[in-house]
This record gives structure tokens, C-alpha cells and sequence, in this order.
């Protein structure tokens, strides 16, 4: 069956990821090591002032790295078990733990909360703007570099 017949509508069966134990304990290992490497960059990048740069340089680099991620498996052909462990351990697990949107939207919320509505905007609205421009990036370098067809 092409893609394009099953976009028109035609039933499958829904994914069964989600009642496997070892998928769910892929994705929560990874979301540790997510949430450990985003710590170690908060340790890392000082604060400044009312600008979360760690958490915008979190959410950038992650959003990069996902659009690549997700663009490669892609390009490497149908899902293969080995490929959905990867897109569910690391997409899901390390950079759904890695990246921090939630914290991004309460930070600016507590700018705008505070009198700094022009600071709370200019943090958030570039840095979701940017993470999508470097998501499509991460696409674009992963067709470029990488074999389509190759299998994973």
C-alpha cells in the first residue's frame, strides 16, 4: 500500500507502541538522560539577567537535533523496529527530557506577569520562531547528508 492511498482514508490499525513495556521504558531512560544533559547545560551557561539563556539554548540545539533526527529516519525508509527504538528512545525520550518548552512558557509568563512584557515576548516568540526554522534546518541537513534508502 503507498502513502497515498492510506492518506485517503483507507483504515489501519492503530500503533501498539504505547502497550509495549520495553518502548515505555525506552522513552523514560531517555528522558533521564535528556533531563540529566539539560542540567549539565544549565550548569554550564550562566545566568543573565531576566534572559533564560539556558533554557532557549536547550530548546534551540533540541529542536535541531530533532528535525535532523526525525528527517534521517526518514530518509532511511520504512520504520524498521530498530528505528522506531531510536525515534522513541532518543526523539521522545532524550530530547523530549533534553528540551523545555514548559519552562520557556512560565518564564515568560512570569516576565509578562511582572511588568516585563516586552522582555517576556522577546524571549519567547524568537525562540519558538527559531526552533522551528532550525527543526526545518535539521531536516534539510539530514537529506543532505544522508542515503535515502538505505535501511536502519
Amino acid at each position: 500500500m503507498s502513502s497515498s492511498s492510506r492518506s485517503l482514508g483507507t483504515p489501519t490499525a492503530p500503533p501498539q507502541d504505547f502497550r509495549d513495556w520495553r518502548l515505555i521504558a525506552l522513552v523514560g531512560l531517555g528522558g533521564a538522560v535528556g533531563t540529566a544533559l539539560r542540567l549539565g547545560v544549565t550548569a554550564v551557561i550562566p545566568v543573565d539577567g531576566q534572559l533564560p539563556l539556558a533554557v532557549i539554548a536547550v530548546n534551540l540545539s533540541g529542536a535541531f537535533v530533532l528535525g535532523w533526527l526525525l528527517e534521517t529516519l526518514i530518509q532511511r525508509g520504512p520504520e524498521t523496529a530498530v528505528g522506531r527504538g531510536i525515534r522513541l528512545g532518543v526523539g521522545t525520550g532524550v530530547l523530549g527530557g533534553y528540551t523545555t518548552y514548559s519552562a520557556l512558557a512560565v518564564g515568560a509568563d512570569g516576565l509578562i506577569a511582572t511588568d516585563n512584557l516586552t522582555v517576556g515576548l522577546l524571549v519567547a516568540v524568537p525562540t519558538v520562531v527559531a526552533g522551528v526554522i532550525l527543526a526545518w534546518l535539521g531536516a534539510v541537513v539530514a537529506r543532505a547528508i544522508t542515503p535515502r534508502g538505505q535501511g536502519q
